[in-house]
């Protein structure tokens, strides 16, 4: 086994002082290019949408910058931007890079203190937000911090009080800066200075303040873009509706304008089916939790109408086409067999093509990432002809940091290290990452100091590289669970294969200084309201509200089967003996990160009652 990997630069960025150069090249090249689509004024997603081209883009960028320096916005001073992902936001992510400041993201869902917590550490000077009630948090975050702003801006006007002063304000001041000093300004900012200081959503502690410079995008938006050029090109486009707050949706977002990839936002995910047929991207990027509920919706109408047999039989179908189609990637497969070949073209003709219809007819990758993605679920798109690439990285990692690649894709692995990146294991298997995108520190020394090791960044994630550089990983370190017996146990694949069943959308195992392993499963109350529907149970007595145990027998009985195939999967000192089903809502962020990542020890705080049955 191998137990480190790397992978040349693809692309030298020492002609590039900062990430504006991004935009502004592309704005040389093919000012006409459309970069953007909006949707009309009217907000019907389903009518045709607006283009922006890239000069269009590159204007408002610069207008606003001259905006932001006519208002008082030094070299240096933090920007915040709280909203949800829309265009405005992108634009005043460019606009305060061009006029020399440093970004800070704030997720829209961020609570009064965590915002307060941010505006102090970052020490911001002025703010940005997408709705009146942002506005509210961001304004009373300056003055409870007593930090000197220069104000909070609304990203536009109708959706916030009539009385907020928004960015179209500001760039009405562009006349007072000068061309010369909108372009001393944007070189202001050299490739190690910093660009943006992201605070990690926190999982198993408090957010840190990552800080990551313009090498770091720049190495990565070109560097990964030569990488996926079949994904990421000129003739593509792709729906971000990923917050933007997320290094991953914004390192995206960098790439695509490089490379003239068109971008269309999206606030709500929930809204991204109904666009598609009107949008028809090339590429998408999701979180696994999408691509389950995919699966799951094509399972229901072909229940609804009495398919459910033929649908199990596509989908080993589908699956037994993607290991095909791996393993002619890889040069040692032969030709499918007679037999594999009609079953599948018989289900492309009955499930599969529909099912590309749905994501929109022109869909030639998926990228998959922010959760380990089941390699079954993998095979099963590569086998309906919507291939998933899956990668992995961090907030410190300035986004990926390694990747399946098209041509290599390799189910159940996150791909080798991406161009510029490293990637070693260390004795006790934890994986450390240094290179191009890796980030230098925290704002905070103190975060510091267990936070590398010669000279590599310690993840906190297990993983494996195997003979061609390709990692696997196999958990978090701090999530390692050791029995009152001395059993060391790493959680991860029991609660992947778990939370494969429909009504469970997290998985949390408990069992630390404990005689057995116990579990508590998260259950989605929309598929469980829609459950007991169809079981024939009174939905009242399912209390999908509180953090509480249901106890409902057949829904113990449905959620027994889905324990006992994950606990089939793993070692008997591995297995959970009791569970316990609570109800959470998918959108309740003090349990679940934007990227849908599970806070465990907020989990097991709440839940501590719970707990404390299992071990009754």
């Amino acid at each position: 086994m191998h137990q480190q990997h790397s992978t040349p630069l693809l692309v030298d960025i020492d002609g590039y002082r900062n990430v504006t150069e991004l935009l502004k090249r592309r704005a040389e090249d093919a000012p006409q290019h459309v970069a953007f689509e909006i949707p009309t004024k009217s907000g019907d997603l389903s009518a045709p949408w607006q283009p922006i081209s890239t000069q269009e883009f590159h204007f408002e960028v610069s207008q606003l910058a001259k905006g932001f320096i006519a208002a008082g916005v030094n070299v240096g001073d933090a920007v915040a931007i709280m909203s949800e992902t829309r265009y405005e936001w992108a634009v005043v992510d460019l606009a305060a890079w061009f006029a020399g400041a440093v970004v800070v993201p704030i997720y829209d869902t961020a609570s009064p203190a965590q915002v307060a917590a941010i505006i102090r550490d970052a020490d911001v000077q002025i703010a940005v937000a997408g709705s009146h009630d942002q506005i509210d948090v961001l304004r009373q975050a300056i003055r409870e911090t007593g930090v000197d702003a220069l104000g909070v801006w609304a990203m536009s006007g109708g959706t916030t009080g009539l009385n907020d002063p928004t960015i179209k304000d500001l760039a009405a001041r562009a006349t007072e800066v000068s061309d010369g000093e909108l372009e001393q300004r944007r070189l202001a900012a050299g490739p190690n200075s910093p660009a943006t200081i992201v605070y990690t959503s926190g999982t198993t502690g408090d957010p840190k303040g990552a800080v990551l410079t313009h090498r770091n995008f720049i190495g990565q938006a070109l560097n990964i873009a030569a990488a996926y050029g079949d994904v990421v090109h000129p003739g593509g486009n792709t729906i971000i509706f990923l917050p933007l707050a997320h290094v991953l949706a914004r390192g995206l977002q960098l790439i695509c304008i490089a490379s003239g990839m068109r971008i269309a936002h999206l606030a709500d995910p929930a809204k991204v089916v109904a666009t598609l047929k009107v949008l028809t991207p090339t590429f998408l990027v999701v979180v696994p939790r999408v691509l389950q509920k995919v699966q799951e919706a094509a399972a229901q109408k072909a229940a609804d109408i009495g398919f459910s047999a033929l649908w199990r039989a596509a989908c080993l179908t589908a699956i037994e086409w993607g290991k095909q189609r791996e393993e002619t990637d890889s040069g040692s497969a032969e030709l499918p067999s007679l037999g594999l070949r009609i079953r599948h073209a018989v289900f492309d003709r009955l499930f599969f093509r529909k099912l590309r219809a749905v994501l929109g007819g022109r869909v030639d990758y998926i990228l998959s990432g922010g959760a380990t993605l089941d390699a079954d679920l993998s095979l099963f798109f590569r086998g309906i002809g919507v291939p998933v690439i899956e990668g992995y990285g961090l907030t410190e990692t300035t986004a990926p940091l390694t990747g399946n690649l098209p041509g290599s894709i390799r189910s159940g692995t996150v791909g080798v290290p991406l161009p510029g990146l490293s990637v070693r294991i260390s004795d006790d298997g934890e994986v450390l990452a240094r290179g191009i995108g890796v980030f230098e520190g925290y704002r905070d020394p103190e975060h510091n100091i267990d936070a590398f090791v010669d000279g590599y960044f310690r993840t906190g994630d297990l993983g494996a590289l195997d003979a061609d550089g390709r990692l696997t990983l196999n958990g978090r370190l701090k999530d390692v669970i050791v029995t009152a017996t001395g059993k060391t146990v790493v959680p991860t694949a029991w609660e992947n294969a778990v939370a494969a069943h429909p009504l469970i959308s997290h998985a949390v195992m408990i069992g630390e200084g404990k005689p057995y392993l116990s579990a508590i499963l998260l259950l989605d109350p929309e598929a469980l309201i829609a459950w007991a529907r169809t079981a024939g149970v009174e939905s009242q007595i399912l209390d999908t509200t509180s953090f509480s145990e249901i106890t409902d027998s057949r829904l113990r009985e449905e959620l027994q089967c889905a324990v006992d195939t994950a606990n089939a999967l793993v070692a008997r000192s591995e297995q959970v003996r009791r569970f316990a089903p609570v109800a959470a809502n998918p959108g309740d962020s003090t349990l679940i990160t934007p990227t849908m990542k599970i806070k465990r020890r907020i989990v097991l705080e709440r839940g501590a009652h719970v707990v404390g049955n299992l071990y009754r």
